[in-house]
């Protein structure tokens, strides 16, 4: 699958595209049944909301698990990603957001890159997110804002905000470090709401709502947000970040863990497109990267 040189100039001009149901509702399922047994793992990759309870987050799931290891490696993400990136790619980072229903929390006004930029060293924003909708997204469910055109302004050199640490499903040490305000409700670079009026008042304000199975390809510049859940309807989402081999971060005097930015500069190698359906259970996706 490629996109079009429209969709191109589509996604260049407003910074994301978005694909409907990509994925069939039965590959949905598939990746919906994974999540739900690696939420109840403890584990530090496991971010929690405020209340200590509520999954967040879940970091560096396709190292370890099978189906989504097959789904960032599958052709429908990974040859949008190369057009994009104008080059072969990698697996830089990849977590899955919960919305959870009436307690999934806020995620402020941001962009990507500027954390990529000053926490990990990358270079240039050649990089390219790709979110997958494992539930439908609507007007309800905190659905993810978005500046459409903000990625013109490159990144935003913001203040850094001290917020109160988050926490991780591992009750030890590692839950005093920096890299959690990357991921919790109070983010460590975000956006004023005067800046946010400007940039809205300049390019305008939208948000996704699609079905479950969607793509969604935005760039790491693009401003955007979502707002807590208090419908009773939860929503997860796979966001997949594909940086370029020719951009790999400089060293950095205190690297965030593995789990979160791979050290693995390996290409990726997309996989056959029926890959992901033909789960059907368990099943050991032995490719490599």
């Amino acid at each position: 699958m490629h996109l079009t040189e429209e969709q191109l100039l589509i996604y260049q001009n407003q910074g994301f595209i978005l694909l409907p149901e990509y994925f069939s509702r039965a590959e949905v399922e598939i990746m919906k049944a994974e999540l739900s047994a690696l939420s109840i793992e403890t584990s530090p990759k496991k971010i929690l909301e405020k209340d200590g309870k509520t999954v967040r987050s879940l970091h560096g799931s396709h190292t370890k698990n099978d189906v989504f290891r097959c789904l960032a490696r599958h052709p429908f993400i990974v040859d949008p990603a190369m057009q994009i990136a104008r080059s072969k790619v990698y697996i830089y980072q990849f977590k899955i957001n919960i919305k959870a229903a009436f307690s999934g929390d806020i995620w402020k006004w941001h962009q990507d890159y500027i954390y990529w930029r000053k926490e990990d060293g990358m270079p240039r924003p050649q990089v390219v997110n790709a979110m997958c909708l494992l539930d439908d997204m609507n007007e309800f469910n905190g659905p993810l804002f978005i500046i459409p055109g903000s990625h013109k302004e490159e990144m935003i050199d913001v203040t850094i905000h001290h917020p109160q640490v988050g926490t991780t499903s591992s009750n030890n040490s590692s839950n005093s470090n920096g890299w959690i305000s990357s991921f919790s409700a109070n983010l460590k670079y975000t956006l004023s709401q005067e800046l946010v009026t400007d940039l809205v008042s300049k390019y305008g304000i939208t948000f996704i709502k699609a079905a479950a199975g969607s793509i969604l390809f935005f760039d790491s510049n693009i401003v955007h947000a979502s707002s807590n859940n208090i419908s009773p309807f939860g929503r997860s989402t796979v966001i997949i970040t594909y940086n370029s081999i020719e951009n790999i971060p400089l060293p950095v005097q205190n690297p965030r863990p593995d789990f979160l930015v791979s050290q693995d500069y390996r290409p990726v190698t997309p996989l056959a497109p029926d890959e992901l359906s033909q789960f059907p259970g368990v099943k050991i996706c032995t490719s490599n990267p």
